[in-house]
């Protein structure tokens, strides 16, 4: 099994690119993933973990996430390798995003938030890769959410 969820900060706006050929929009960015337990001198550490994420939820990803905002990604682990211009061969690890949560709500919609009931469900096979459906899935937070006094609940 090969499954990953991780809940983190953008270090920078994804940035969002077209496959040649077929201009399927694939996203990239990094999340910036607190660790659960401070180092030795009590200070928290992060991961830096690279994402990519295909698609309408790209597009969406670089429409509505900027740096610092909070993201939740699922996906897969995915490893491969390349050589560089220098000749020198070079690994990458990096996370393939099957679903997005966008826990924050980012740059491009002044302020007004996309349907958060609103679902994509697209197939995401792209060239030799064997990508999963991906949905996006938005999410309710804190400043559309209406207090409750106490005295009014009935139990």
């Amino acid at each position: 099994m090969n499954k990953v969820v991780l809940i983190g900060r953008l270090t920078k706006d994804p940035e969002l690119k077209f496959t040649p050929g077929t201009g399927t929009a694939v996203a990239t960015f990094t999340l910036a993933v607190d660790r659960r337990v401070p180092n030795k001198s009590g200070q928290r550490e992060a991961d830096f973990v690279p994402i990519v994420v295909w698609g309408k939820q790209a597009e969406s990803t670089a429409n509505y996430m900027s740096k610092g905002k909070l993201m939740g990604v699922s996906g897969r682990i995915q490893t491969r390798s390349y050589d560089a211009k220098d000749g020198t061969k070079r690994y990458v690890t990096e996370i393939v995003a099957e679903e997005v949560q966008f826990l924050e709500w980012g740059n491009g919609n002044n302020g007004a938030n996309p349907n958060p009931n609103q679902n994509f469900n697209r197939s995401a096979n792209q060239g030799n890769s064997d990508y999963s459906a991906m949905d996006f899935q938005g999410s309710i937070y804190e400043d559309e959410m209406t207090p409750v006094d106490d005295g009014d609940i009935p139990f």
